[in-house]
């Protein structure tokens, strides 16, 4: 077979256009639709890239992380750091296995339901929903407050208002629409992570207005591990298991990876690469995160304690930022203003992608009888407008913050679904172990798979007991002493989840999917036609990076809508002498 013969389908099977119907699934004449559903595949590599960053970076490792600083010290923070994202990225291996295979509307939930049990895709459907939706209002709250660093004069409803209208013109028009937003808001933050780090480094060798060259003086003095809850040893290890829960709760993406996947182009590359980068952002941006969080600001450091206590002013913006309290130690006066502006687009991001997920997740739940019908109702530009509506009535939630005392119940509903993100991870890991298990049972050789993931199924395993016990343990400060409000608050979704499970068992009569009867072609032969359709290379990243300041525009992902006029071309060429 020439090299103009060959046509990129995916890294598991090229397209031979010498075999109109090779591939892993023989392809039938006709034309082609991109979904079985009404989604379309309108996102670039560019923005699923950008997305999948954006997914994975959010106000947390700006602000957040300090929590687990001072509970921890630096060096139990680094070590949480480097271990959950090291767990996490055996639950990433997992599902861009089947994510990759199978990139249908709904994501990992559909899976779920698929391969697992309908009511595990009930659970963990809704979960996913409610987790999702709830923290739009909660990040426009977190907009607000951030907004209070620099004037408390612009009013409360006004911005609730304003994120409303924008999240719905960003999410109700088109798909592309929100990948391209979501492309620059996630920009800001990669530049923002990026000056950050700079500012760590050049600042600890002494290019700072103090021209105190600090190094990894506070790892020294007060010391590499704080003491938490308790006293001595013990206290050091309650320190560490602190800061591997601020870990648990910073470091996420692959559901988001999961969730656009079926509205990206050529999901067979442009998904696989995104799931494959996953790795070493989470050692670039996570790990190499909380060693700097530890370098910039010592553990102790008075604003820092008193702003995780409430007794100094300035949570949730950008003065509750280590790297902010740091930049206010050494006398830097410019950045803290520049880091809260980059911060309002790093929250803006996470409501906008928070927006995107619930109402695909609630499209995907209705696709499978798990949510009323009408649920599925797509327009002409594939948006979900049904299952939109009902995500843009919990951005109202927010006007919440206008009343002190209503502020607290919004407060109290993000805490009761905290633990809602952690049982997506164990939803991926189960539903990847009975993925394993359907192909060793109907003899699919995994090899032939477009993803293959490494070291399974033992990554699954790890990944499913590791987070289960953080699960478990997470809020275990509820008990010592014993305080009813912490623990609904850490543990609601823990106690909801089985009884979604148990119940919709129950109503529906469902049963565990066993190994033989798991459909493992489902969509399959849907996405393998479409990825066949393609005529050109597939863009790279950087290619298309420069397109956007103009160079290289002629390069695109060209595709014919047909499998007939595909075969009729190439017969035609044959027939050429």
């Amino acid at each position: 077979m020439s090299d103009k013969e060959v046509k990129y389908v995916d890294a598991g099977a090229a397209y031979d256009s010498s075999n109109p119907r090779g591939g892993s699934t023989e392809l039938q004449p006709g034309d082609v639709s991109e979904n079985a559903d009404g989604l379309q595949r309108r996102l670039n590599n560019r923005q699923i890239q950008l997305i999948a960053i954006g997914g994975s970076i959010g106000t947390a490792l700006f602000v957040s992380i300090g929590t687990g600083l001072a509970r921890g010290g630096p060096l139990s923070l680094f070590l949480a750091y480097a271990v959950y994202s090291c767990v996490l990225g055996l639950v990433n291996n997992c599902i861009a296995e089947m994510i990759v295979l199978q990139p249908v509307s709904g994501g990992f939930v559909r899976l779920a339901g698929k391969w697992v049990d309908d009511a595990f895709g009930f659970m963990a459907g809704w979960n996913f929903f409610f987790y999702e939706a709830l923290l739009i209002p909660f990040e426009i709250t977190a907009l607000n407050l951030v907004l209070s660093f620099w004037t408390d004069a612009i009013p409360t409803a006004a911005v609730c208002a304003a994120c409303i209208v924008l999240y719905a013109l960003l999410n109700v028009l088109a798909v592309r629409i929100y990948g391209e937003a979501e492309f620059w808001l996630s920009g800001g933050k990669v530049i923002l992570i990026i000056m950050l780090f700079f500012f760590t480094f050049i600042t600890m060798v002494g290019g700072n207005p103090r021209h105190d060259a600090y190094g990894f003086r506070y790892w020294r003095d007060p010391g590499p591990m704080a003491e938490y809850h308790t006293k001595g040893g013990l206290g050091r290890f309650e320190g560490l298991l602190a800061a591997l829960w601020s870990a648990s709760f910073t470091v996420v993406g692959p559901e988001y990876i999961a969730m656009v996947a079926a509205e990206a182009k050529r999901p067979r590359i442009y998904i696989k690469n995104a799931f494959k980068t996953i790795y070493w952002r989470f050692g670039i941006f996570f790990i190499l995160g909380a060693l700097c969080v530890g370098i910039v600001v010592p553990y102790n450091d008075p604003t820092l304690v008193g702003v995780i206590t409430g007794t100094v002013s300035g949570g949730g913006t950008a003065a509750a930022s280590p790297y902010v309290i740091a930049m206010e130690n050494l006398g830097v006066s410019v950045m803290p203003h520049i880091t809260n502006a980059l911060m309002l687009t790093s929250i803006f991001s996470a409501g906008n992608t928070y927006t995107y997920c619930a109402t695909r997740s609630l499209y995907g739940l209705a696709l499978e009888g798990r949510a009323p019908r009408f649920l599925t109702k797509v327009t002409r530009q594939g948006v979900p407008i049904w299952s939109f509506c009902c995500v843009m009535l919990f951005p109202f939630l927010s006007f919440l913050q206008v009343g002190s005392g209503s502020s607290t119940v919004l407060t109290w509903l993000v805490n009761l679904i905290t633990a809602g993100g952690l049982i997506d991870y164990i939803v991926m890991c189960v539903t990847y172990l009975c993925f394993y298990r359907a192909c060793k049972a109907q003899g699919l050789d995994r090899s032939t798979l477009p993803y293959t993931g490494w070291f399974q199924p033992y990554c699954g395993w790890i990944g499913l007991v590791v987070e289960t016990l953080v699960v478990i343990f997470f809020g275990y400060s509820s008990f010592t002493p014993w305080d009813v409000g912490t623990f609904f608050s850490n543990y609601t979704m823990v106690l909801v989840a089985p009884v979604l499970f148990v119940g919709w068992k129950l109503i529906k009569k469902t049963r565990f999917v066993r190994p033989l009867e798991a459909d493992l072609v489902w969509d399959r032969p849907i996405v393998d036609a479409y990825e066949a359709t393609f005529i050109s290379p597939p863009v790279g990243f950087w290619t298309e990076m420069l397109q956007v300041v103009g160079f290289n525009r002629n390069k695109s992902d060209d595709r014919r809508t047909s499998i007939q006029v595909l075969e009729q071309e190439l017969e035609g060429d044959k027939a050429r002498p």
